[in-house]
């Protein structure tokens, strides 16, 4: 991407693959589905800008960051590589700004190691009982939800890669209503799960949520604490109001997980691909909490 460096690291046992810009703290930027890490190219320079080293990573099974080898892509397996990804570029902590599944990666991150965590920001995805439960009883947000179910039939590997990933356009267009991407990045993304092993890694990171025989026993105990245990890091949580993938209401009770204070941003008008569709007022919602003492 235009500005930053690419890099080469080894964490958790997987050579991550990754774009870098910028001196001072670290700020890594973790990236969803179907997603990668162009999705904060609004983000690097003015992150950069404001003192801060920020590493986009490729995630795990997202080449040429290399794919599980035991196909484990469950939460509590993200969090280990965040965390080790921390150690691998020479750090002590760091920021995570975390998007759909890059956010459920850094929740998982923080409950592994609060202490090695300075701020969390999320967007899209809420964190907590109150958004289980309230996910769980929602009919509308079922509904929206779908494409989980999906996921996990053999054939939708067949599916989405038809059609020149047809599939992940009309989810583009179904998450952020209203928002008239740029051909340029749909171009880039189909590129990316065009890369072998990627969509096989894409759709893992479901399958494994939903069936626990991919799941590491060793990992169980992790595995049980999200959404569960609160989050002892001063957060930020980014919604857009017209998301069409979670449901902005999904976000409410956030505030009684995260102890250490969160603060919660709606951002008008805003799908699911928030930070792309309005990179001002995301922009400035996170340098405004990062400068908060």
């Amino acid at each position: 991407m235009h500005g930053t460096q690419q890099i080469e690291v080894r964490a958790n046992g997987l050579k991550f693959v990754a774009f870098e810009r910028g001196e001072g703290p670290l700020l890594l930027c973790l990236h969803g589905f179907p997603d990668h890490p162009r999705s904060f190219r609004h983000q690097i320079e003015p992150l950069a800008e404001a003192g801060y080293r920020v590493v986009v990573p490729f995630m795990r099974g997202y080449a040429p960051t290399e794919a599980a080898p035991d196909g484990n892509y469950q939460t509590a397996m993200l969090g280990r590589d965040v965390v080790a990804l921390i150690d691998a570029l020479g750090e002590k902590k760091a920021v995570l700004f975390g998007h759909d599944w890059g956010a459920i990666a850094a929740y998982a991150a923080a409950l592994k190691a609060p202490g090695e965590i300075e701020r969390l920001i999320t967007a899209a995805v809420p964190y907590g009982l109150a958004f289980i439960t309230g996910f769980m009883g929602s009919f509308a947000q079922l509904k929206r939800s779908w494409y989980i179910y999906f996921f996990q039939q053999p054939m939708a590997d067949g599916v989405v890669g038809t059609d020149d990933f047809a599939f992940l356009r009309n989810l583009w267009l179904d998450w952020s209503p209203g928002w008239e991407f740029p051909e340029d990045e749909m171009n880039a993304l189909r590129e990316t799960f065009a890369r072998p092993g990627v969509l096989e890694a894409a759709l893992g990171y479901y399958r494994c949520m939903l069936n626990p025989a991919l799941q590491s026993p060793e990992l169980a105990d992790e595995q049980a604490a999200h959404h569960l245990v609160p989050i002892q890091v001063p957060a930020l949580y980014l919604h857009g109001t017209t998301d069409g993938c979670m449901g902005a209401e999904m976000a409410a009770g956030m505030e009684t997980m995260f102890p250490a204070g969160l603060q919660t941003v709606m951002v008008e008008g805003a799908g699911h691909f928030l930070h792309q569709e309005k990179p001002d007022a995301v922009n400035r919602a996170i340098l405004e909490f990062l400068a908060k003492d």
